[in-house]
């Protein structure tokens, strides 16, 4: 069938916007519709569902949701597809089933099992599968398909594989499918949202959309929205999605790897980004493993330090805590919010974050909140707490290793129930010919990039957007250019010193730089900024959402012939 495959999104994350399955389907004309639920603290929460009842272990809003929507999804011929399966597929497929039964609807129901492993010594252990399971339950006839962990993109190449027939030879269309579903796995991240640029959507960035890709027989694909609804889609909303939670310009998965910088984007039309050119290598020989573990407890309390001296105020508050609870386990951080010769108190005052971790929940309960509290009438002047006293809870740590593909038995289960087993690919590579690190040019480049023009002081996010997030205890951080001046200004000027220079925390940690010149783009990829994972880290921003925008606001010296604002003309990135 040569007619583009149209899937549409509804869901970026475990707890995204609800009324968003009824909004694809009353949109517009859609094949499939895709909702991706899991992320690595989703995992951690289901698995602690699951240790409550054994029953669960799935994204139970997804049932609500599909409540209210299964019926239209059926009449309309919209096959779903999602991976809100979790930990327990089979027992969401059940779930489906019966509602279906409830609803007096006849729905086939296929799901994909094989990525749970069994590590006793881990809360969850499951492998990324990756989109051949799911082609064969569409294959099969499933009007919905069901899956625990497999990679994002997945949920979008899959029906792909099955519309197009592709094999696992089909490495370049493979690739562009993937980059299509990377592009709408998150949502409205891609139609506005979170963007960096966001006072220039037609909405303001109120209510954006949910994405749709309309994906090609070759791989190639247009991005785009329903008509009628919120945000914008353009060559920057797009950029600054493809920069999300990525690594180098290889960007492994278990079906195909996908050269990123081979991607090239352009404007085909108001809310229409094409996507073409993308190419695709033979994937690693393994599959990652994302584990979860019980890491131990955790409790936190925040005080106010008002007025003068607040160094010497935060000292006391710490030898004061260390001596009642003791020093391990605790973690202080001031942050200066204060102002000088403020008229007010909030303007006036710091606050002081104490955190403690520990395997002895007591300790890291009211033992340390209730000693905090103790000191409201015997410390600091002024003193006080925004946090009450409370026990503690339980934190997981996330670590990441490999599997070999065919140590995993990647299983299809179709509607009639036959449990087809998914084959590993033949052809791979060893995953060390994928990594390619780009080592900062500190000499030529970047003194030519100083120049010896006029400057003018101003925040960085005049010339450049941004968007950061999350892998495990790492952090990306991708920075886009508006203009090919920017660009040949920025990819010499932003090396990893300049990063450590103007995000002090990233100098001690192993920070990778790669370049994406087709995206007038430079990724950094932080090893270790989340110490064991978002739930166990004390970082103020513990996702690391906010570090491109903290980049962002930071002051330089910008070329004064670089104009600030949106580029004059949109179209093909890196022209």
């Amino acid at each position: 069938m040569s007619a583009p495959l149209r899937v549409g999104n509804a869901s970026g994350f475990y707890g995204d916007r609800s009324t968003a399955w009824r909004e694809m389907l009353d949109g517009g004309e859609l094949d499939v519709l895709t909702g991706d639920y899991l992320a690595e603290l989703t995992m951690l929460i289901l698995g602690r569902d699951r240790m409550r009842d054994p029953a669960l272990g799935y994204a139970k809003t997804f049932l609500r949701q599909l409540e209210g929507c299964l019926g239209t999804a059926l009449d309309r011929g919209v096959r779903i597809v999602t991976n809100a399966g979790g930990l327990n597929p089979a027992g969401l497929a059940a779930a489906i089933g019966s509602l279906a039964d409830r609803l007096g609807l006849t729905a086939r129901i296929g799901y994909v099992e094989g990525d749970a492993l069994t590590r006793p010594d881990a809360l969850t252990a499951n492998a990324y599968l990756g989109a051949f399971g799911i082609a064969a339950c569409l294959d099969a006839g499933a009007d919905v398909v069901v899956t625990g962990r497999v990679t994002d993109a997945s949920l979008a190449v899959g029906p792909a594989i099955a519309r197009f027939g592709w094999g696992r030879d089909d490495l370049d269309a493979l690739a562009g499918a993937t980059v299509a579903g990377h592009l709408i796995e998150c949502g409205a991240q891609v139609t506005g949202g979170n963007f960096s640029f966001f006072t220039e959507l037609p909405d303001g960035g109120h209510r954006p959309g949910f994405p749709i890709a309309e994906i090609h027989p070759d791989g190639s694909s247009v991005l785009t929205k329903h008509p009628g609804t919120g945000g914008g889609v353009t060559v920057e909303t797009v950029t600054a999605q493809l920069l999300y939670e990525v690594g180098g310009p290889a960007y492994l998965g278990p079906d195909v790897v996908t050269r990123l910088d081979t991607v090239r984007l352009h404007q085909a039309g108001p809310d229409r980004v094409r996507v073409s050119g993308v190419q695709g290598t033979p994937p690693p020989a393994t599959l990652k493993v994302g584990v979860n573990n019980l890491g131990g407890f955790r409790n936190s309390m925040t005080f106010v330090l008002c007025g003068l001296d607040v160094p010497a105020k935060a000292a006391l508050v710490r030898g004061q805590l260390e001596e009642a609870v003791g020093k391990e386990g605790l973690e202080f951080t001031l942050a200066r919010t204060d102002h000088p010769d403020a008229a007010d108190t909030e303007s006036a005052s710091a606050l002081l974050h104490v955190h403690l971790r520990d395997g002895d929940r007591a300790r890291a309960g009211r033992a340390f909140s209730a000693a905090a509290v103790e000191l409201a009438l015997a410390s600091y002047p002024g003193c006080t707490l925004t946090t009450l006293p409370g026990d503690a809870t339980p934190y997981g740590v996330f670590t990441a290793d490999t599997v070999p593909q065919d140590a995993v038995e990647h299983v299809a289960v179709l509607p009639g129930g036959e449990r087809v087993p998914i084959p590993p690919p033949t052809r791979t590579e060893a995953a060390a010919a994928h990594t390619t690190v780009v080592v900062p040019d500190t000499g030529g480049a970047a003194a030519r990039s100083e120049g010896t023009g006029p400057t003018r002081r101003a925040p960085l996010g005049e010339l450049v957007g941004a968007r950061s997030g999350d892998k495990g205890g790492d952090a990306n951080l991708g920075v886009w250019a508006r203009t090919d001046a920017t660009y040949a200004w920025l990819r010499g000027w932003l090396t990893v010193e300049r990063l450590a220079e103007l995000l002090p925390e990233t100098a001690p940690l192993t920070v990778e730089r790669y370049e994406l010149p087709h995206l007038r783009a430079v990724n950094f990829v932080v090893r270790g900024l989340l110490g064991q994972g978002v739930a166990a880290s004390t970082r103020f921003d513990p996702q690391a959402k906010a570090l491109g925008e903290l980049l962002r606001c930071r002051v330089v010296d910008l070329p004064a012939d670089l104009p600030a604002g949106p580029p004059q003309r949109v179209g093909e990135a890196g022209a």
